[in-house]
């Protein structure tokens, strides 16, 4: 697979204007132009990171119904294996790694696939520099 892993740390820049940079940007340009595959967890993930701007009134309900629809339209493909890894090759990784479940559920995924990963996480940008996974932006 050429295209790229999207870790949810990238998807709310997006949608959080403080948090958008112009890396983040072509980022999203690119989700239309190449192949994007995101974990189960991903959806649920950018719900909560923007349900959690919304209590800290940095953002509406209105404008997090609005990015979750916008969201839903992007041409992302959801990797539907991510139980069948989940206990051994994920929790492996997340020991080996130092990493959260859930941060290493993003490496997994970029690994299996063969592609880069798209994370504005320094810990997990830097796990997958090691394990040889290529890093956007």
């Amino acid at each position: 697979m050429s295209g790229f892993v999207l870790d949810c740390s990238i998807a709310a820049a997006w949608y959080l204007i403080d948090e958008a940079t112009a890396e983040t940007d072509k980022l999203l340009m690119r989700t239309r132009l190449e192949p994007v595959v995101v974990p189960q967890l991903w959806h649920i993930e950018l719900g909560n990171v923007l349900l959690q701007a919304e209590r800290r009134k940095r953002v509406t309900a209105a404008q997090v119904t609005a990015a979750l629809d916008e969201a839903a339209l992007l041409p992302i493909e959801t990797d539907n294996y991510m139980t069948s890894f989940a206990w051994k090759e994920t929790l492996t990784l997340a020991r080996a790694e130092k990493l959260t479940a859930y941060d290493a559920t993003y490496l997994e995924l970029a690994m299996r696939k063969g592609a880069a990963l798209a994370t504005r996480d320094e810990t997990l940008r830097e796990a997958a520099k090691r394990n040889g996974v290529a890093v956007l932006p």
